[in-house]
C-alpha cells in the first residue's frame, strides 16, 4: 500500500514539475519578406504542458489576447506576424478565451437547393451538388465583411422576384429588368458580385484525374459534405464525391478544403479510395474564350494564374455593354507545395472555354495530394491586382511562402 502511494505521489510530482502555467510558442520565418498568416501548433503537446487544460488563451509578447481556435484535427491556430528572417513569440495559458468575431464560415445554401458556399474576409466560393457545373465558382469581394448570407437572401428575395415577374407579364420588360438589377448579385452594389462562369469545367481551381489519352476525367458534383471547422479563424469542409469507374477501378474522391482568415487561398487535400495503381491527376482553372492567352505558368515556381474578364451574358442585351464594365478583371491562381508537378495549357473547347491551364502530377494510391486555389479582383481597392503581372508577382511570393512554411516551436 505504501509503495503504491509512493508511486502515485511520484507521478503527481512529475506532472506538476512538467506542467507550467504558460507555454511559449516561437514562430520563425525562413524567407526574407514579412508575413502575417495563420499558424498551427500541436494542441495535444500544449495540453500536456498545461496539465491537460482544454481551454486556453493566446497572447502576444505585449500580453494582448490573440484570437485563436482549436481545429478538428487537434491544432491550436492563430494569426501570427513575423518579420523577414525573423522570429515572434506568443504565449499560451489556461483560461476561457473571449468570444471572437467570425472571419471564416460556410454552409449549405438550401435557398438554391444543394449549393454549398464558404468565405472569409477576402474571398468567397461555392460548389454545386447538381448539374454540369462541377468546378469551383467564386464571388468577387471588395469588402472584408462576410457577404454570402446577404447575397443569397437578396438574390432569392421572393417579393422582388414577384414584382419583376409581374412587370414582365404585363409587358414592362425594361422596368422588370431594372427591378431585377436592383437586387441581383450579378450586379455590383458596392461590395462585390458574382460574374464568373464555371460550366462543365474545373472552374476556379478544381482537380481531376487524367485519362489514358491525356483528357481530363472530369469529376461529378459532390455527393455529401461534413463541416469540420466552423471558424472563427478557419473554416473546413469535407466533400465526398459519387463513386466512378476509372481505369477499371471503382473510385471515390474525397476533398478536405480549409480557408483561413486573411488568406486569398483555399487549401485542399485530395484523396481517392479504390485506386489500384499510380494515376495522373491535375488541378487547374478554365480558360475562357474572351481572354484565351491571359495566363501564366511556372513549373519551377509552383504556380499558375489566369486573368478572367467575367461573363456578361446574364445581363439583358440593352444593359450588357454598360454592366460589363463593372465586372473588372478576376484573377485566379493555384499554388503547389510539391515540386513534382508540370504546368501546361490543355485545349478543351466546350462553348464557353478554350481549355484549362493545369498542373499535373502522379498520384499514388492510398496517399493524398495538397494544393491551394484562390482569387483576386481588380475592383477591390484593398488590393493592388490590376494586371496579370501584378497577380503573377503575388502568386510567385505566395508560392514561395507555401513552400517555406513558418516554423513553429513549442516550449
Amino acid at each position: 500500500m505504501k509503495k503504491t502511494l509512493s508511486i502515485l505521489t511520484m507521478l503527481s510530482l512529475s506532472i506538476f514539475v512538467n506542467a507550467s502555467d504558460k507555454v511559449e510558442i516561437t514562430v520563425s520565418n525562413p524567407v526574407k519578406t514579412s508575413r502575417i498568416e495563420v499558424i498551427e501548433a500541436d494542441f495535444s503537446l500544449i495540453k500536456k504542458k498545461l496539465n491537460g487544460a482544454e481551454k486556453v488563451i493566446v497572447r502576444d509578447a505585449d500580453g494582448k489576447e490573440i484570437p485563436s481556435q482549436i481545429t478538428y484535427d487537434g491544432k491550436l491556430i492563430f494569426k501570427a506576424g513575423v518579420g523577414g528572417k525573423g522570429k515572434s513569440q506568443y504565449f499560451v495559458s489556461v483560461g476561457s478565451p473571449s468570444q471572437y468575431e467570425v472571419h471564416a464560415k460556410g454552409r449549405l445554401f438550401t435557398e438554391r437547393g444543394d449549393e454549398f458556399g464558404w468565405e472569409n474576409d477576402c474571398v468567397a466560393y461555392r460548389i454545386y451538388g447538381h448539374g454540369a457545373a462541377v468546378g469551383y465558382d467564386l464571388f468577387n469581394k471588395s469588402t472584408s465583411e462576410l457577404m454570402l448570407d446577404y447575397w443569397y437572401a437578396s438574390e432569392q428575395n421572393k417579393e422582388m422576384r414577384s414584382v419583376s415577374k409581374q412587370l414582365h407579364d404585363r409587358g414592362f420588360h425594361d422596368l422588370a429588368d431594372q427591378v431585377y438589377n436592383a437586387y441581383c448579385y450579378h450586379i455590383n452594389h458596392g461590395k462585390g458580385m458574382d460574374c464568373y462562369t464555371v460550366g462543365p469545367t474545373l472552374g476556379g481551381g478544381a482537380n481531376a484525374l487524367i485519362n489514358a489519352d491525356g483528357s481530363l476525367f472530369m469529376p461529378q458534383c459532390y455527393k455529401s459534405f461534413e463541416i469540420l471547422d466552423k471558424g472563427p479563424i478557419r473554416f473546413t469542409v469535407k466533400l465526398v464525391y459519387p463513386e466512378q469507374v476509372y481505369n477499371g477501378n471503382k473510385i471515390t474522391e474525397t476533398r478536405i478544403i480549409n480557408l483561413d482568415e486573411g488568406s486569398r487561398f483555399n487549401k485542399v487535400t485530395v484523396s481517392y479510395s479504390g485506386l489500384s495503381a499510380p494515376a495522373k491527376m491535375a488541378a487547374g482553372t478554365v480558360v475562357h474564350k474572351d481572354n484565351s492567352s491571359a495566363y501564366v505558368l511556372s513549373t519551377e515556381g509552383g504556380y499558375l494564374g489566369y486573368e478572367d474578364l467575367g461573363d456578361a451574358s446574364v445581363y439583358n442585351e440593352k444593359y450588357r455593354d454598360e454592366l460589363s464594365k463593372q465586372m473588372g478583371k478576376i484573377y485566379i491562381g493555384l499554388l503547389f507545395p510539391s515540386t513534382n508537378i508540370t504546368t501546361s495549357f490543355q485545349a478543351r473547347e466546350n462553348g464557353i472555354a478554350v481549355g484549362h491551364i493545369l498542373a499535373t502530377t502522379t498520384f499514388q494510391p492510398s496517399s493524398s495530394f495538397t494544393y491551394y486555389f484562390g482569387s483576386g479582383w481588380s475592383l477591390n481597392n484593398e488590393t493592388s491586382f490590376h494586371t496579370l503581372q501584378d497577380w503573377e508577382k503575388f502568386l510567385s511570393q505566395s508560392s514561395l511562402e507555401v513552400r517555406n512554411k513558418l516554423k513553429v516551436t513549442i516550449k
